[in-house]
């Protein structure tokens, strides 16, 4: 059950989307919800249906006090690693706010100092608390939409369906077309062949 509480009135939620993805961006999202919202649809975008997550997306976006979305691409994911792209990310969607939070919750359990702005990390904070639920369904949709369009460009990794994650059918893709320029180089793209001494 999400929170309802605010803790402070101007209260950012922040949340990540496509962390352990083998291509594509990572995107996080901010969000300052209206003192009282409540939808009893909003939930960790995991838990919702691409339709229910479109929904929402509509009505978050035209009630939020403010919100940000950013992507970090696969160049600076290979460069300074996939947990402090995550927080960058998390840094640029705060940045995209029209004023500045009293407090940030941020979903998970790492994080660093945002400007002078206190922040709680909260472990599955995306099924907690109604603002950080709010920038997962922003941070995913959006992410989405980005890997529907570059999957036009390389329609034979199915990112329309997989997203970049590592299922079968992309990994099968890298195995017979290699990786392509939207892949994290720093990332293991097919797991290690097992080798048999005879």
């Amino acid at each position: 059950m999400l929170s309802n509480k605010f803790k402070f009135s101007l209260e950012a939620g922040t949340d990540e989307a496509g962390r352990g993805c083998l291509a594509g961006p990572v995107t996080a999202a901010a969000i300052v919800l209206p003192e009282g919202f409540q939808n009893e649809l909003l939930n960790d975008s995991k838990q919702l249906s691409t339709l229910q997550r479109e929904k929402l997306l509509h009505i978050l976006i035209s009630e939020a006090v403010s919100y940000g979305v950013s992507h970090v691409y696969e160049k600076t994911i290979d460069e300074i690693n996939i947990l402090n792209a995550s927080i960058l990310a998390m840094h640029h969607s705060l940045d995209q706010l029209n004023l500045i939070p009293k407090l940030i919750l941020v979903d998970g359990n790492r994080f660093k100092p945002y400007k002078e702005v206190p922040y709680e990390c909260i472990i599955k904070g995306d099924g907690k608390f109604m603002s950080i639920a709010a920038a997962s369904i922003l941070a995913k949709t959006s992410r989405d939409a980005y890997m529907k369009k570059i999957h036009e460009e390389f329609p034979m990794y199915h990112w329309d369906k997989n997203k970049g994650y590592p299922t079968k059918d992309h990994r099968d893709a890298i195995r017979n077309y290699g990786p392509c320029k939207y892949h994290r180089q720093s990332f293991r793209l097919l797991p290690e062949q097992l080798k048999l001494d005879l």
